[in-house]
């Protein structure tokens, strides 16, 4: 048997405050006059502040040709998108020191994209799947604002291509440093921190009752699903602690599923969200409510942490559809070969067929 031989992200900093030392932890890795590039999320883009109530965007330590970018995050990322901004970077700058992303996990996942696509040729979409990157990025670091992704772990950046929506799956794809700062998620959106705390809920779910699950992945996914029981459970309301609960629960459910996978709430999504355009993590909450034959105790329990925290998940999103769009999503959702494998194990298309899929999707 042959292991994998598993890319982490190199170096991490954690705690209220760490963004500050961005400067000095950028500061080796800038080359020449190449500049630093921020991309910001546009959340950011009118002045939202952070938890110390500065606005963010005046907090990015600019040096010389230094540039922020506000990433359009209204949709998740698109390979027209990288191609784009990679080939704005280039033609402007020929080179740069780096990608700083500071967002949820569609910006982080932009810059992982972004920071590919300044050294490899081609289109982001010819990346699309498994270990096809084989020239590693500029220097790139990831800032979440927002928790729950995993997007700062993860060796995968998620795109919607020409085709389907798949990620950059591959060793080069990891942040080079990730910074982990409590403050900057205080003030999320609460329906928005609570969709992608239920994407990291999720994660746990489906890689701990996953067929490749091992003991690496269950003690990083067991952590983080008891860090999402206290926060979206046990606890009245919101504070403080639960940011720093949320933070580690992202970080470690991302972890859990680096040496497993999600299984079938993520591989249903990915054919809403390359349709419709539905959010992740949103996606993942549609998708849940529906799924008691695969995860009867996670969905009861999904369902009443959507209760206590006062949460509506829209219904009926695919009525009206044609067979032609049902058959749209059936093939970008059963293209995820490695999540049903891990949900249903080894003879799973036997098991999810194209009908039974289908019926799925009329429910959501």
């Amino acid at each position: 048997m042959k292991f994998r031989n598993f890319k982490m992200v190199d170096y991490v900093v954690y705690g209220h405050g760490s963004f500050n030392q961005l400067d000095e932890i950028i500061a080796p890795h800038r080359k020449g006059d190449a500049p630093m590039i921020f991309l910001l999320d546009h959340f950011f883009e009118n002045g939202a502040v952070t938890g110390d109530g500065k606005a963010l965007v005046n907090r990015v330590p600019l040096r010389g040709k230094d540039k922020v970018i506000f990433a359009d995050v209204t949709f998740e990322p698109k390979t027209t998108q990288v191609d784009k901004l990679a080939k704005q970077l280039k033609d402007e700058f020929g080179t740069v020191s780096g990608i700083i992303g500071i967002g949820g996990g569609s910006t982080l996942d932009l810059a992982k994209a972004v920071s590919l696509m300044m050294t490899n040729p081609g289109s982001s979409a010819d990346y699309q799947g498994w270990d096809l990157v084989k020239v590693p990025g500029v220097y790139k670091v990831g800032i979440p604002t927002l928790s729950g992704t995993g997007a700062e772990v993860s060796r995968t950046t998620v795109l919607t291509g020409p085709t389907r929506k798949l990620g950059m799956n591959s060793d080069f794809t990891p942040f080079s440093q990730i910074v982990l700062d409590p403050e900057l998620i205080a003030n999320a959106p609460v329906n928005q921190r609570f969709y992608t705390g239920m994407d990291c809920y999720i994660h746990c779910i489906e890689s701990l009752q996953g067929t490749y699950l091992n003991e690496f992945s269950k003690s990083y996914g067991e952590k983080a699903l008891q860090l999402c029981q206290q926060i979206f459970l046990e606890k009245d309301s919101w504070d403080a602690e639960c940011d720093e609960k949320l933070m580690m629960a992202s970080f470690a459910g991302g972890m859990s599923i680096a040496y497993s996978q999600v299984g079938v709430a993520h591989a249903v999504s990915y054919g809403l969200s390359y349709l419709l355009g539905t959010k992740h993590g949103i996606g993942n909450c549609i998708v849940m409510n529906h799924l008691e034959p695969y995860y009867p105790a996670g969905v009861a329990e999904f369902k009443r942490m959507v209760e206590k925290n006062n949460i509506d998940i829209p219904v009926g999103i695919c009525k009206g559809l044609t067979d032609e769009q049902f058959d749209t999503m059936i093939n970008v959702s059963l293209g995820m070969k490695p999540l049903w494998e891990n949900a249903l194990g080894k003879d799973w298309e036997k098991i999810m067929t194209r009908e039974k899929l289908r019926a799925l999707y009329e429910k959501l």
